[in-house]
């Protein structure tokens, strides 16, 4: 026996303490398995003994959890050996007998049922336990877990699963699981290890070494020995790759060796594309099996990181990629232009044209690069961040001199990858060749050189610089209306064959998407809708997804932002519904339909829905607009569920987003302010921030108040109504129903005219509250609003209490509402309190109740329910005796008074 085999070894100095996961330790050894799974130098060793080693300090009346590290080659008899031994050192061995060899089913009983009755779990490491491949080896273990009432604790370190009954424990919630996005360091931990390897150096370093490291601690602590002696400790950690020698050393020796030679060629051929899926893995390898290949290696070794799609994408660690990306470049180059002519070809069939592009000119393909490029540019323009990338080697002058759309398509990759500069002189390159061009080329030419400007022009952040550039493309439509180059022109000519390059509705989908989206950005709601719309059916004449992708999923939220629900919800799912799109952003576009979802919802009253939609639509919100809509639906929120202080917070976080912009959103956002300090009982703020902004809005040559006017006409009447004052509320109130109100946001006009009814019932003309309700619900209905209702000033639940006697046609959607709106303030403020029912009314006492409230009489209802009139007649009897009613009026008063109805 090893006595180094039944404790850690000694810690590498400095340790740096990680409460993080010491508190998450703490907290898992709650469940009888904790398992640590990831790759070598995860830091998994060092965390269970600096933990142990805590511990121990902690309750040194406590002997410290067992600990076994598991060598390889350990069979069943070995292992059980150390295990054995390992008990003894935390267990009383006269009241537990433990034996000292493989035990059997006897012993195993005894030992079980000595475990299952300690006061106090016994906690055992096991470090390394991948490396058990005996199934006889871990046997006795799994008959332990299942007998001993949870009374054994485990807690399991390995590199890929171990040989235990995962999926079991897991659905069972006995199982724990700490992974390498649990385990990589914090930017506060790097700090603390950098500070105690004495290494100073500023915060935008410490993020970058995070960035390529991504937290792996053998990374961090070779980094932190090295950046002692380096006297540019930033320009080191810039320059971090898999060429450091210890890195690159550790990488092949601990990482990579532990692989099949069939799982580090896939990891090397996956290496030419950034991320990869099976798809793409199995082009690059003719590898039928390469799905579960790549699953075993994100899942079982922890080398790959799924994005948690479908389907799934992987990509490796940055110095993993960066090691493999070496070895790519050793490779004969024959063997690795054929791997870019795969990915080329991959890509391009599976509606990828940016990266099939990449790897076309990455293969020297500049015949395919320059077709690519000019059959699928209306797909290349960027409509997200672009990525960066190294260097693309540039093509030999002789190709460019025979083909100048060549030089487009390498500036069109450049600009994609954020290289301005190396774009730039490609078209410049471009330009001397291809004024030469014979008509109709020469027309062709300018508008793709007009859509690389315009790709350029959008890396500049400027919205003027976007608009020049749109309208030269604009401009080349006509051009593009003239008869197509066809093959057989260009072939009887003799130039290089090439497909038609589209028409003019390519030209107005993409320059219209860069108008709309420059309109939305600026907060101009209208034109942005009116440009979506127009691009969006121009990239559905041409068939192309992505633009398609783009404009509608950004019309699906302005329609949501004009109140109409059912529209936006039928455009955002059909959005959603489009063949991916994977690459640059297509979960931006996506983000986008979801935000809209998330606003219907919203509007709708349906928290945990539009919760679920908006955490979806978190990628959308680096947008300005889209970022400032998810703040304040995650204001709306909070404020419905009474955290004020969060609310104004998240509001004040859209606001941010926001405030470079005015137009409507500027005001709607300012009127959720004035609502906010009302809510909080800060009146006189309220009051001066809704006058502030109706002078701010309010136009004088308008005759009636436009949207942006209105909606603080609004907030403001609801301050003066709050404050007591009905009348000053009343004159504030804006004409929701004159013709100009029908271009406010169908929101807008319902807060209005909800808050007009309210008025005219607290001043006592109810014919003209009920009419004015059943206005609201005639523009409610159609789209399914009800949180204008459920969230409407206190006096609304008594109107639409009122209207179900008086008769509505939307008598199914009142009576809804009167159960959602909240009681009476005045009810709830006096604390009055009803007896309850000595017996509850059955479900089909309460279905005929809620008929009751109604004109409808029983006969009908029967026919409602296709019952009959008798049994009608029985249950209306036994609703009147448990309400202790003696009529209908009475019943349904009752009824309310309860919240039953």
């Amino acid at each position: 026996m090893l006595a180094s085999r039944l404790s850690p070894a000694v810690l590498p100095e400095p340790v740096v303490l990680r409460p993080r996961l010491a508190r998450l330790l703490d907290e898992a050894v709650a469940r009888p398995v904790t398992l640590l799974r990831a790759p070598a130098g995860w830091g998994k060793t060092t965390l269970l003994a600096s933990w142990r080693r805590t511990a121990t300090q902690r309750d040194s009346g406590t002997p410290p959890p067992a600990w076994v590290s598991v060598e390889a080659g350990d069979d069943a008899e070995r292992l059980w050996a150390y295990l054995a031994a390992a008990l003894r050192s935390i267990v009383d061995v006269a009241a537990t007998p433990i034996p000292d060899r493989l035990p059997g089913p006897d012993d195993l009983e005894v030992l079980a049922a000595a475990l299952a009755a300690r006061e106090q779990p016994a906690v055992l490491i096991l470090d390394d336990l991948h490396r058990v491949t005996d199934p006889a080896a871990v046997a006795g273990l799994e008959f332990l877990l299942r007998h001993t009432d949870q009374r054994l604790r485990l807690v399991v370190t390995g590199r890929s699963g171990p040989p235990l009954a995962v999926q079991r424990l897991r659905l069972a919630g006995e199982l724990t699981e700490i992974g390498p996005d649990e385990l990589a360091f914090t930017g506060d931990e790097i700090a603390d290890l950098l500070t105690a390897h004495a290494v100073a150096v500023p915060v935008a370093a410490v993020r970058r070494l995070r960035q390529r490291t991504e937290g792996w601690a053998a990374a961090l602590r070779i980094a932190a020995l090295a950046l002692r002696q380096q006297p540019d400790p930033e320009r080191w950690i810039d320059q971090l790759g898999a060429d450091h020698p210890e890195i690159g050393g550790y990488l092949r020796e601990e990482v990579l060796a532990g692989l099949t030679p069939q799982d580090r060629e896939l990891l090397r051929r996956a290496a030419v594309a950034d991320t990869v899926c099976a798809g793409l893995a199995g082009a690059l390898t003719d590898d039928p099996t390469v799905e579960g290949r790549l699953s075993g290696l994100a899942e079982d070794a922890g080398l790959l990181h799924h994005d948690g799609g479908r389907p799934a994408w992987y990509r490796s660690h940055p110095l993993l990629a960066d090691l493999l990306h070496r070895e790519l470049g050793r490779l004969p180059a024959d063997e690795l232009r054929d791997l870019h002519l795969r990915a080329a070809g991959w890509f391009a069939g599976n509606g990828r044209p940016a990266e099939a592009l990449r790897h076309a000119l990455a293969a020297e393909d500049w015949v395919g690069a320059v077709d690519l490029f000019v059959t699928r540019w209306p797909e290349l323009v960027p409509n997200g961040p672009v990525d960066r990338d190294g260097p693309a080697a540039a093509p030999p002058p002789e190709a460019v001199a025979r083909d100048p759309e060549l030089a487009l398509a390498c500036a069109a990759d450049r600009a994609l990858h954020g290289d301005r500069e190396a774009a730039e002189a490609q078209l410049r390159l471009a330009a001397e060749h291809g004024g030469a061009l014979p008509e109709p080329r020469r027309g062709r030419f300018n508008r793709l050189a007009a859509a690389v400007t315009l790709t350029l022009a959008r890396s500049t952040g400027d919205p003027e610089t976007v608009r020049t550039a749109a309208a030269r493309l604009l401009a080349t439509a006509s051009a593009a209306g003239a008869a197509p180059v066809t093959l057989v022109e260009e072939r009887a000519a003799g130039q290089t064959p090439r497909g038609d390059a589209g028409d003019d509705a390519d030209v107005r989908a993409v320059a219209g998407t860069e108008l709309a989206r420059l309109a939305l950005d600026a907060g101009e709601l209208t034109e942005a809708a009116d440009g979506f719309a127009a691009s969006l059916t121009a990239a559905r004449v041409t068939g192309r997804l992505r633009p398609e992708l783009v404009c509608a999923s950004r019309w699906a939220l302005l329609a949501a932002l004009r109140g109409h629900l059912r529209t936006a919800e039928e455009a955002a799912r059909a959005a959603l519904a489009l063949p991916p799109c994977q690459g640059w952003s297509a979960q931006l576009d996506c983000g986008y339909a979801y935000l809209a979802l998330g606003l219907v919802a919203l509007h709708r009253d349906q928290p945990a829905e539009a919760a679920a939609n908006l955490t979806l639509a978190a990628a959308a919100t680096g947008d300005a607009p889209a970022g400032a809509v998810a703040a304040w639906c995650h204001s709306m929120l909070r404020l419905d569920e009474g955290d004020l202080v969060e609310a104004h917070r998240l509001l004040g976080q859209a606001r941010e987003c926001w405030s470079q912009r005015s137009g409507p959103v500027a005001a709607w956002l300012l009127a959720a302010d004035v609502d906010l300090h009302a809510a909080r009982g800060d009146l006189s703020t309220a009051r001066e921030l809704a006058a502030a902004g109706m002078a701010r809005f309010t136009s004088p040559t308008q005759a009636g108040p436009a949207f942006p006017a209105a909606v603080l006409s609004v907030a403001a009447a609801r301050v003066e109504l709050r404050s007591g004052d009905p009348h000053a509320a009343a004159r504030l109130l804006p004409d929701w129903a004159a013709g100009s109100a029908t271009d406010w946001p169908l929101p807008v006009r319902l807060d209005a005219a909800l808050l007009d009814a309210v008025l005219a019932g607290r001043g006592g003309d109810e014919r003209r509250a009920g009419r004015t309700l059943e206005q609201a619900l005639d523009l409610a209905a159609p789209d399914g609003y009800r949180r204008p209702f459920t969230r409407a000033e206190p006096g609304l639940r008594h109107l639409l209490t009122a209207h179900l006697d008086a008769g509505t046609a939307h008598w199914p959607m009142v009576s809804d509402l009167v159960r959602a709106v909240d009681p009476p303030a005045d009810l709830a403020a006096s604390g009055a309190s009803v007896a309850p029912l000595d017996e509850p009314l059955t479900e089909r006492e309460l279905t005929i109740l809620r008929y009751l409230q109604s004109i409808l009489s029983n006969v009908e209802i029967a026919a409602e329910l296709s019952v009959s009139v008798n049994t009608v007649k029985t249950h209306v009897r036994n609703i009147y005796r448990k309400l202790d009613a003696t009529r209908r009026r009475d019943a349904v008063r009752r009824a309310r008074e309860l919240h039953l109805i």
